[in-house]
């Protein structure tokens, strides 16, 4: 049994030993019903009740399951650090391409919105130039509006009627 038992222990880890003492007890059965049999003896149960280390062994132990368990932590707690930065930098790579979507979207509709003023411009230029009327309503209607603001200051073709000494033309004489 004490064999059996020993070379179950040196096949598993030392958190196995001290975790799973039913795999150890399934282990020195099945070893000692073989040698067993062949004395004409039948084993039905093999339990282990304690297990009992060296002192110093003991010490040994615990100490190497504190580095286990502390080195697992930190590889835990590692993976978790490096997830969360892949996510956040997941995230900010998300924000900037739809920042950078929203500002081609902006400058597309701008630029929409600046090609259509204008076409429309163009198309009130031809109409101006095919019917000069309608550039002469246009100003009339500028004048009306400015006519409303009581800053508002305006100066009317005063070029064509000054003449040269500075003086304006008499109204009903040829000059």
């Amino acid at each position: 049994m004490q064999l059996a038992a020993r070379r179950s222990l040196a096949s598993m880890s030392l958190e196995e030993i001290l975790t799973n003492r039913t795999r150890l007890s399934e282990d020195i059965l099945r070893e000692v019903q073989e040698a067993a049999a062949a004395y004409g003896v039948a084993i039905f149960r093999a339990d282990v009740k304690d297990l009992i280390f060296p002192g110093n062994l003991q010490e040994i132990m615990n100490r190497v399951l504190a580095a286990e368990r502390l080195s697992q932590a930190q590889l835990v707690e590692a993976r978790t650090k490096a997830e969360t930065q892949h996510m956040a930098a997941e995230a900010s790579a998300a924000a900037q391409l739809v920042t950078a979507q929203a500002d081609a979207e902006a400058v597309r509709l701008k630029t929409e919105a600046d090609v259509q003023a204008l076409r429309e411009r163009e198309a009130a230029a031809s109409a101006y130039s095919d019917h000069p009327a309608l550039l002469r309503l246009r100003e009339l209607d500028t004048l009306r509006e400015l006519a409303q603001t009581a800053s508002a200051r305006l100066y009317i073709g005063f070029d064509k009627h000054v003449e040269r000494n500075g003086a304006l033309p008499e109204s009903g004489g040829a000059g």
